[in-house]
């Protein structure tokens, strides 16, 4: 039974909220790019060529390469694979291993457009918008590895519960298309003196513990990254020198990276590079 005078104000206040519905965002393409950043507006913005160098050039971290490279490869073949935490020191090739370890594994396999293994960065601060994302992966047909770089939560924070849920053990589950690879310099995400601090106000320490490391655990492989000694590092700036060609003889280019290396207070993958953008530039040579 309608009241007189009433269907038409309803219907107006029904068509004044749909206008205010903001619209549907529209089903991401995939194909027109290898890698993507996510904007936690719900759009991906397509990186037309990645900051990356070659995974020959990453020295002193040949076992846990190999392994995040095997457990990439088994995921682009459609194979089971662990979500992955690269941890450690800084500058130790992290980043440049996600990045390196995903352009071979292409190379390997071959790009196809019908399925191929996409590279998606989500920021840090995004990660509260990372089920909206997933959702955009379901229905396609590539696979998708979800990388954040320098992911750490401070004790107030509690965004890492919902990272959690995404990773394992929410009731929609990770898309079976998809993986999540993070770096950290942290190897439970945490700043150890917040989960000190919890568990010292804590009626049960052991669970207030247990709560606060839990999320590494969603990480089915852990990777850690350590400084590396001279012979490393020096090896590391051989490999740069020799790839770029770089005019400039051995023992001058031990020497001066040594002494770069001193002047740094530590010896890193990064320094290394450092120490090569510095003597390209003295020598007048470009790089790349």
């Amino acid at each position: 039974m309608s009241i007189p005078g009433f269907s038409d104000p309803l219907d107006r206040i029904a068509e004044a909220l749909e206008r205010l519905r903001p619209p549907a965002q529209p089903q991401a393409s995939f194909d027109a790019a290898e890698a993507f950043v996510w904007q936690a507006s719900g759009t991906f913005l397509q990186v037309p060529q990645v900051n990356r160098i070659p995974l020959g050039l990453l020295k002193g971290i040949d076992l846990v390469l190999g392994q995040l490279l095997d457990n990439t490869e088994r995921f682009a073949r459609g194979l089971p694979a662990n979500n992955a935490l690269l941890w450690g020191a800084r500058g130790a090739g992290k980043s440049s291993s996600v990045k390196a370890v995903h352009a071979e594994v292409r190379a390997r396999l071959g790009v196809k457009s019908e399925r191929d293994l996409k590279l998606v960065e989500i920021h840090r601060e995004d990660i509260g918008s990372l089920p909206a994302c997933l959702a955009q992966f379901r229905a396609s047909p590539h696979r998708f590895i979800v990388f954040c770089d320098d992911l750490s939560f401070d004790a107030a924070d509690t965004s890492y519960k919902s990272l959690k849920a995404v990773l394992e053990g929410g009731i929609e589950g990770r898309p079976e298309n998809v993986l999540f690879y993070a770096t950290s310099n942290r190897r439970h995400l945490m700043p150890r003196d917040a989960v000190d601090n919890e568990a010292g106000t804590a009626i049960n320490p052991g669970e207030a513990v247990e709560e606060k490391v839990s999320l590494s655990d969603r990480f089915g492989l852990w990777l850690g990254f350590h400084n590396c000694n001279q012979t490393q590092y020096l090896e590391m700036v051989r490999a740069y020198a020799g790839h770029f060609g770089l005019k400039v003889e051995d023992a001058e280019l031990t020497r001066a990276a040594l002494e770069w290396s001193v002047t740094r207070g530590g010896r890193s993958g990064r320094v290394a590079w450092q120490f090569i953008q510095d003597m390209a530039g003295r020598l007048g040579q470009r790089l790349g």
